[in-house]
């Protein structure tokens, strides 16, 4: 498809004809919004969805106190007694939600973790990552990776660049909004061995099978979209969401992530 100076006209005019036809309005502070609650205070915003989630529990017919605190460890006997645990721990975090601080910098930045071959049934590795403006959690993603990764290098690799997507997506999205994207994001990972192929343009036989992964990441990399830096795994956010940890291991990443408390 050619795009001629004629069509970028009749572009233009459109937008002229849709800004004088539709004009945004201030409905006031937003109090619930597609199953969101969102309270505000001077200090920030803070949104959960215990309505939503005490919804769920009424149509399971839960209305005992018994309660988990962690989901993740559920057993694996049934797919009925997987799906009982996560509604059981979902009681004990009801009024849980997301605070987000108004003073916060909007300054982004992403961490990418993999738990590898982390599901013993059939070797398949998870995928998470976290993106935070200033303090605020505002991305996230936990999801199996669809085929088995042969390395941890492999899996983590994969993450990475579905991490990169949803980095430029933010960028654009921030940019729209009138957020200035001039710098690179910061893109925290802890495995050094994917750092270094991310930086290196020659690619092994080793690499060949992530081959287009490897050109996408090193393309946003050289042209400033993001840069790369190794964390360790005690200062990995991502790690919540690729597996089952200690509870206090558990607590500690999510009072990083600004994920509180607030009954009613």
């Amino acid at each position: 498809m050619i795009i001629t100076g004629d069509d970028l006209s009749g572009i233009q005019e459109l937008k002229d004809f849709l800004s004088q036809q539709f004009e945004m309005k201030d409905l006031g502070h937003l109090s619930y919004f597609l199953g969101l609650e969102i309270t505000h205070s001077t200090d920030g915003l803070y949104i959960t969805q215990a309505k939503y989630a005490s919804d769920l529990l009424s149509q399971a017919g839960l209305t005992d106190n018994k309660t988990v605190s962690q989901y993740l460890s559920a057993p694996r006997s049934t797919h009925y007694a997987v799906v009982l645990r996560i509604i059981r721990y979902l009681k004990g975090t009801l009024f849980h939600g997301l605070f987000y601080l108004a003073q916060s910098p909007l300054v982004l930045r992403a961490f990418s973790d993999a738990n590898w071959a982390g599901d013993p049934t059939d070797r398949r590795s998870t995928t998470g990552y976290c993106f935070l403006l200033g303090s605020s959690l505002i991305s996230w993603r936990s999801k199996k990776q669809t085929f088995v990764a042969r390395s941890s290098t492999e899996a983590e690799y994969r993450v990475l660049a579905d991490t990169t997507s949803e980095l430029i997506w933010l960028r654009w999205l921030l940019k729209d909004l009138g957020v200035s994207t001039s710098s690179a994001t910061p893109l925290y990972c802890d495995n050094q061995s994917v750092i270094h192929i991310a930086h290196n343009d020659v690619f092994h036989e080793r690499t060949k099978h992530i081959e287009i992964d490897c050109h996408f990441i090193r393309y946003h990399l050289v042209h400033g979209a993001l840069k790369l830096f190794s964390v360790s795994s005690k200062d990995q956010l991502a790690d919540i969401f690729t597996k089952s940890l200690p509870k206090r291991r558990t607590r500690d990443l999510v009072d990083n992530l600004k994920l509180v408390s607030h009954p009613p």
